[in-house]
């Protein structure tokens, strides 16, 4: 974890993990100043997860992927990435001069890099071949899998709170989980039959 660093802030309710692609509807005067920012200065800004859940007050760092479209009335629809998970510290009204927030933050520097064990990621190819996803990477990392889970905003949250040797296991359940579900859809597919 890094020492505190003040960083534009965007608070939402959503949760991205690390590798995540999220889209985002800008409309606010603040947020479309936060983009040009982003856009002219090739910064990175934090997402607070807003949520009464988030105890540990855990955040995403994004940076700008691109702009999808750019409405006349100054509204843009946008994709971020997220590079890390961040602690909120302290929430600012504004960012310096600007009309957008800002926060103190520990930046976490988690490792999406690592990959995990030979089990997991059997596991993980199974689930995979079952949603008909054939191209998979190589080298396949605890964030990795766990984007391709798609999971809800606490099972996210519960994640990231889990120290790195109790990911595995935390994904291996859901991966089996998921499994269980998908295997017990198969089946039911040959007990209806259409008129």
């Amino acid at each position: 974890m890094t020492d505190l660093v003040l960083i534009p802030m965007f608070p939402l309710s959503i949760f991205p993990l690390p590798g995540e692609l999220v889209p985002l509807h800008i409309f606010e005067p603040r947020y479309r100043q936060l983009l040009q920012d982003a856009e002219t200065r090739d910064i990175s800004f934090g997402i607070y997860f807003n949520h009464v859940s988030n105890t540990n007050k855990l955040g995403s760092l994004v940076k700008l992927e691109s702009v999808l479209k750019r409405y006349s009335g100054g509204e843009s629809d946008i994709v971020v990435k997220c590079h890390d998970l961040l602690q909120l510290k302290t929430l600012y009204r504004t960012y310096r001069d600007k009309l957008y927030p800002g926060a103190d933050v520990h930046l976490m520097e988690v490792d999406t890099i690592t990959p995990v064990t030979p089990a997991l990621v059997e596991r993980y190819q199974q689930y995979m071949q079952l949603m008909n996803v054939s191209a998979q990477p190589k080298k396949v990392s605890a964030f990795h899998i766990a984007n391709e889970l798609n999971m809800d905003l606490e099972t996210k949250l519960k994640f990231a709170n889990l120290a790195t040797e109790k990911k595995e296991t935390f994904l291996s359940n859901q991966l089996h989980y998921h499994l269980q579900i998908l295997e017990k859809t198969e089946k039911s597919r040959d007990v209806f039959h259409l008129n």
